[in-house]
């Protein structure tokens, strides 16, 4: 069993940002478009929108790619973090500035009571449930936010962006996250989310990407396996991958995907670890009956794309009601403080540091400040591993299935290649040890390879061939 410690302090300060404010931040609804270059040497670029983190490849035309990088002070390199935060300013278009990426972090940082800060948007683009984000008063879709976001990825990438090739091929996953989730929406709304920019536009799985990237490294024919742990899903593809310099180096064979991947397992941790303080499982008291409190509080809480939603007046007049009502009113009063405090970043930068931890101590520390919160807890590696037991199961089932499409058995694979920051679990790796052994097993390039093979994709004379 974990050792938890709770200390409670309801103290908070806020530090204003300058209040000239980033003018430039302005949306531009001109419909004018990016510039697109038909001439230009570099005809592909790749574009893996992730649920965590974006990165954007160019490919230069003779079979190699290029990765984006994000210069200044708040940049973290080829890496650019899917987040974005808002904050009211009256010289801003509709009175509301925003950031994305390492800036957006930068800007919730500066003053976290006067922002709100969205992560893990993409986990909802698939589904009919979401309609519609309300900040500050203003409703954003899917497609808004999307679009923001890219506004201020180009703006950020110091000139590399300002033409683009006549290609641009998005990432998608191959089952997306969500319950029922509807492919042909998410597909309406990234076309939306993409239109700006006047380009060619193509779909490719995102395994795929990785599959074409890893391909590149072999020198002989091999069939291979990709699996790709991502934010929001976990996806699968088995290619076969001919010698190089043939017509067709990669033949895909088969694809499988599951809305299981990171962030789930970032619920599991904040299921044991926070939800319990914060009144998962208690009581309240209506017309002399006695109920459980509303599952669907804490779902949202522990789901990171609607985290930062909850800080809404009608979800807070509820919570405070059942505070009013319930049998433990000081756990229901610490998730009302998290969330007027906007702690979803904080929260999730210690989920995130104790999933590093155990991917290389067999113990570790998680350690939470923040909204008059504390909180301290020692946790085994197995007991992480037990509480995402249910996961890592369907997701080994997951891979069976792409091998029963691709008609092949696992010793028929040749290599495994292993993407995505979730890739570095242990107990993840040990499921393709298990079952290819270690020796056929590759890594690399964990956050980077897909969008190196969606630019290279790219340069393929049919891309129907390639197009999800």
């Amino acid at each position: 069993m974990f050792e938890l410690t709770l200390l409670l302090s309801y103290t908070g300060a806020c530090h204003r940002r300058d209040p000239a404010g980033p003018n430039e931040l302005r949306f531009q609804s001109s419909g004018q478009g990016y510039v697109v270059d038909g001439e230009a040497t570099t005809n592909a670029l790749g574009l893996d929108f992730g649920t965590t983190n974006t990165v954007v490849a160019i490919a230069d035309g003779s079979g190699n790619s290029r990765l984006t990088e994000f210069a200044g002070a708040d940049a973290s390199g080829a890496v650019f973090r899917t987040a974005l935060c808002f904050w009211e300013e009256e010289k801003a278009w509709q009175g509301i500035a925003y950031e994305a990426g390492p800036w957006a972090i930068a800007e919730f940082l500066q003053s976290p009571l006067d922002s709100r800060f969205v992560q893990s948007f993409k986990s909802v683009a698939a589904s009919p449930l979401f309609e519609r984000a309300q900040i500050f008063g203003k409703n954003f879709r899917f497609e808004e936010l999307g679009q923001r976001f890219m506004q201020r990825l180009v703006a950020h990438a110091d000139g590399q962006l300002d033409t683009l090739p006549r290609r641009v091929v998005v990432g998608r996953p191959v089952e997306y996250a969500g319950s029922r989730p509807d492919p042909a929406l998410a597909r309406r709304r990234y076309d939306l989310m993409f239109e700006n920019f006047g380009v060619e536009l193509h779909y490719v799985y995102e395994p795929l990407g990785a599959a074409y990237s890893y391909a590149s490294r072999l020198t002989e024919p091999a069939t291979i396996l990709v699996a790709d742990f991502g934010g929001g899903t976990t996806d699968f593809s088995i290619v076969r991958v001919a010698e190089p310099g043939s017509g067709r180096r990669c033949l895909p064979l088969a694809f499988s995907g599951i809305g299981i991947a990171g962030d789930r397992f970032d619920q599991r941790i904040v299921d044991r670890l926070v939800l319990p303080l914060l009144g998962k499982g208690s009581n309240y008291r209506s017309f002399g009956k006695l109920l459980q409190i509303p599952g669907a509080y804490f779902v949202d809480f522990a789901d990171w794309s609607r985290l930062a939603l909850m800080r809404n007046r009608r979800t807070l007049n509820e919570l405070n009601k059942l505070q009013r009502d319930s049998t433990d009113p000081e756990a229901i009063g610490r998730m009302i403080a998290l969330i007027e405090h906007e702690q979803g970043f904080p929260l999730y930068n210690a989920v995130g540091q104790l999933k590093r931890a155990l991917s290389s101590e067999e113990q570790a520390e998680f350690r939470f400040t923040g909204g008059g919160v504390e909180i301290v807890a020692k946790v085994h590696r197995a007991e992480f591993e037990n509480w995402i037991s249910d996961d890592l199961r369907r997701i080994e089932g997951t891979m069976d299935a792409v091998l029963d499409r691709a008609g092949t058995l696992a010793d028929r694979i040749d290599r495994v290649f292993l993407t995505g920051g979730s890739s570095l679990i242990p107990s993840i790796r040990a499921i393709f040890e298990r079952r290819f052994g270690a020796e056929r097993i590759a890594t690399g390039g964990e956050l980077t390879s897909i969008a190196h093979g969606l630019a290279l994709i790219g340069e393929q004379p049919d891309l129907a061939e390639w197009s999800a």
